[in-house]
């Protein structure tokens, strides 16, 4: 199937994503939070088909994640996941383009369908 990176602060996260995708015949690389030029780097090491990402993170948010990573692999597709339904949010992913935004609670299904959506 496809390669995806995860990138989510919470172990309790990546390991849920990890299972989902996994369970669904992905090959799964996830990583905690990493600083910009590790994070270009583990792109363009692991060329992922699809990388999944938190939006609110310690060291950056998902917008930001999307522009390191679009730099490193333009046209990547990027899911982002938030708990925030506030507008300014949502505004700022969509004109990052990210190819899906999911809310959190996150079913598997709803993962599931999401990434069959931007592969």
């Amino acid at each position: 199937m496809s390669k995806i990176v995860v990138i989510d602060d919470s172990k309790f996260m990546r390991n849920l994503l990890t299972r989902f995708l996994e369970g669904a015949g992905h090959e799964v690389v996830a990583r905690e939070g990493v600083p910009a030029p590790e994070l270009r780097d583990m792109v363009l090491e692991q060329d992922p088909d699809l990388l999944i990402t938190d939006f609110q993170m310690p060291l950056y948010n998902g917008v930001v994640v999307t522009r390191l990573v679009r730099k490193a692999k333009p046209g990547l597709p990027v899911v982002v996941l938030t708990a925030s339904h506030d507008p300014l949010v949502m505004k700022a992913l969509l004109l990052e383009q990210v190819s899906r935004i999911l809310h959190k609670p996150l079913h598997s299904e709803e993962l599931l369908d999401a990434v069959r959506d931007v592969l």
